[in-house]
């Protein structure tokens, strides 16, 4: 009740002060299990994909958003609860398993998947590496993979944080993508890179974001 909730109440204030425009969301099938895998740039890339696509969207969160204390705390985990995010402590070589343990279990009950493979935001808009978390998932599944470019959520919030400005959003779905001809090869590194490259390909196709073949990670550190 509280997805549907926040989706009646929020969703209709932010299609009014953003109309946000969505191409391609007959890609995503009406059930069954699917991946949407996408570019990250802002804080608030999830909550639109949440509000554009028709069905549920699980993806994962940092489990800080959910044990916070007082009123605030339980109103933010009420908040990422009910739009979908599951809670994971990531930090470390273990949050990584745990992060893609939770995503099996989560399209093995035949649900929809978020994940942002570059594994974090973008230090500065550009589109980065891959990891190939996504790949193991769909090889591991058998899920599709609906790649998609989220277009101008860094100007409704730039840098990542504050508050948010009236800008226009785009959304785009790409074609599902079928990995089915490397069932099995799930621990292949080459099989696994080639995968997830073909995916961000269609990503950067989609975002029209200028790629960077090193990982966002070692770039905001750099």
């Amino acid at each position: 009740m509280s997805r549907i909730m926040l989706k009646a109440t929020l969703g209709l204030l932010m299609r009014v002060l953003y109309r946000p425009r969505v191409e391609g969301l007959g890609n995503i099938p009406a059930s069954g299990p699917v991946i949407l895998a996408g570019n990250h740039v802002t804080f608030i890339d999830s909550l639109f994909m949440s509000l554009v696509v028709k069905r549920p969207v699980y993806f994962i969160g940092k489990d800080e958003y959910v044990t916070g204390k007082g009123l605030k705390g339980r109103l933010m985990a009420w908040f990422f609860t009910a739009s979908g995010m599951i809670p994971v402590a990531r930090d470390g070589g273990r949050g990584g398993v745990a992060a893609l343990m939770t995503g099996r279990r989560v399209l093995e009950e035949g649900k929809a998947f978020g994940i942002y493979p570059e594994g974090t935001r973008s230090p500065d808009g550009r589109l980065y590496r891959g990891r190939t978390g996504v790949a193991r998932l769909t090889l591991m599944t058998g899920a599709p993979v609906v790649p998609f470019g989220m277009i101008g959520t860094d100007k409704v919030q730039p840098g990542g944080k504050g508050r948010l400005h009236i800008s226009p959003v785009t959304v785009r779905f790409g074609e599902a993508l079928d990995f089915s001809r490397y069932e099995g090869m799930d621990r292949d590194r080459y099989v696994l890179r080639a995968v997830t490259d073909e995916i961000m390909s269609d990503v950067m196709d989609l975002s029209g974001q200028e790629y960077v073949d090193v990982y966002a990670t070692k770039a905001r550190a750099a």
